[in-house]
Order: C-alpha cells, then structure tokens, then sequence
C-alpha cells in the first residue's frame, strides 16, 4: 500500500528533481531572491516559487520579506530527516570502498612481485 505524500514531508519535497536543483542553488548559505533563483535555474517564475513553497512547508527553506522581495534561504535542519535515514545506509557504502581499496592494493602487489620476477629472469 502506497501512503500518500504529505506536503510538510520533506523526502516528498526533494522527490521532484527541480526541487533539488533549488537546494543545489540554496546550497551556499546564502540568501537569494526569487528573482536570482529564476536566473540561476533558467525557470520561469510560477514554477520556481511553486517549489519554494513546496520546500517552505516541508522546512528546507526559510523565506523573509525584505521590502518588495521575498528572500528565500537553505535550512539544512530540515534536511535532516533524509540525513538520518541514509546513514542507516552508509555502512553498505563504507563497506564497499574497503573492498574496492583491498582490491585494489591486492593487484597492486601481484603487479610489483610480477615485475620483480620478470627483472630477476
């Protein structure tokens, strides 16, 4: 049984891949215009504001009105949640860049005992 995405869910709000490209934009730390995101992601303005919002209820991003301009900016906080839920994962990973290293450092050493016999000939 599928569950239906909430919208304050923050895996349902990077699920969409211009979400995330958002976040990418966000990534600095620094606080941006919705006119500056616009420009950085070659989007038009309905849309780029559709996901803000979608990333503002689910927490991955503040917004503050500096005059006439809604200034938007990364919470990481709020990314969170994803964090947490990878790391369950990360040993899989650890433990295959182990592997690849023992493989590798294995070759390594059958090449130089190899080159070593040839020049012993």
């Amino acid at each position: 049984m599928t569950r239906k995405a909430h919208p304050t869910d923050v895996f349902s709000a990077i699920a969409e891949p211009r979400r995330r490209e958002v976040i990418t934009v966000l990534s600095d730390g620094q606080e941006y215009a919705v006119n500056e995101i616009v420009l950085r992601m070659r989007m038009a303005q309905p849309a780029v504001s559709k996901h803000l919002g979608a990333l503002r209820k689910a927490g991955v991003v503040t917004m503050v009105k500096r005059g006439q301009h809604r200034m938007y900016r990364l919470n990481a906080e709020g990314l969170k949640p994803v964090h947490d839920w990878v790391k369950v994962f990360e040993r899989y990973w650890t433990h295959q860049v182990s592997e690849i290293k023992r493989r590798a450092e294995r070759k390594a050493l059958e090449r130089m005992i190899r080159l070593d016999d040839d020049s012993n000939r």
